[in-house]
């Protein structure tokens, strides 16, 4: 997957206006970034699936839309940044594995590496649920997750890497995208392996984001970021969207031909 951009020689004037362009579109998505990229994170082709955290053979694909469902008012059926989206697709049933459901991973495993955790400010994204999707799952439980995989650093646990996931809330509407969902004031928070009972934030036990950052706070060296990014599963089948990835004072643009990185105002 290419995310490289502006590969061709262009005129001055040329560049001048398709960065006007660009501005302009971005300035008339409500709540949307600014189109400057941020310096760094996405600009790189270090976006995809984490081959090593997909099991059988899901989709997480860069794509046009969705722009619906049919009857859905303009604003709410176009994808809240650019034309495009990740398109995800899960089975429940689908693998001989215990359990038998598949998962999917879409990540950064390169530009987020070695950043600290407790600096995580601000997490969410937009989704297109579908109301098939709750039927299949629930609508509080079948929704994709934001993924950090990290070392906690904890004292009170040797373990070196745990994922550190986000459980959204369900959505509040289906069949169209969704508003921003803010990962820092709600859903809950929960760290796998040794790691999640060891501060009481496991999927058993999880936690709210600001009370998984002060238990992460332990006094010891702080927790640091391996990966970055968007998963589903295992657990109910599940066929949607996500957009707008934000972490921190960056959103993450998924577009057909690349993500692009856009600094919020």
């Amino acid at each position: 997957m290419s995310t490289r951009f502006g590969a061709k020689r262009r005129s001055a004037l040329g560049v001048t206006v398709t960065a006007l362009v660009a501005i302009v579109a971005a300035s008339a998505v409500p709540g949307a970034a600014s189109a400057v990229p941020d310096g760094g994170h996405g600009r790189s082709d270090h976006w995809g699936v984490i081959t090593r955290n997909t099991i059988g053979s899901p989709v997480a694909a860069l794509r046009d839309g969705p722009f619906g469902s049919f009857g859905v008012p303009p604003d709410m059926a176009h994808p809240p940044y650019g034309h495009g989206s990740l398109g995800i697709e899960v089975a429940d049933h689908s693998t001989s594995l215990t359990p038998p459901s598949e998962a999917v991973h879409f990540g950064n495993e390169v530009d987020f590496y070695g950043d600290p955790v407790l600096q995580l400010r601000q997490i969410g994204f937009h989704v297109f649920q579908t109301g098939e999707n709750v039927g299949y799952g629930g609508a509080s439980v079948n929704m994709p997750n934001i993924k950090f995989e990290i070392n906690p650093n904890l004292g009170s646990s040797p373990a070196t890497y745990s994922s550190m996931v986000w459980n959204p809330p369900a959505s509040p509407v289906t069949n169209r995208w969704s508003g921003y969902l803010d990962a820092t004031t709600t859903g809950t928070w929960w760290l796998t392996g040794n790691a999640g009972p060891a501060i009481h934030c496991a999927l058993a036990d999880n936690c709210d984001f600001q009370t998984l950052m002060s238990r992460l706070d332990d006094g010891g060296p702080e927790p640091v970021i391996y990966t970055a990014g968007v998963s589903k599963g295992r657990d109910f089948m599940w066929i949607g969207a996500v957009d707008g990835l934000r972490i921190n004072r960056t959103v993450y643009d998924f577009e057909a031909n690349g993500v692009r990185a856009h600094r919020v105002r």
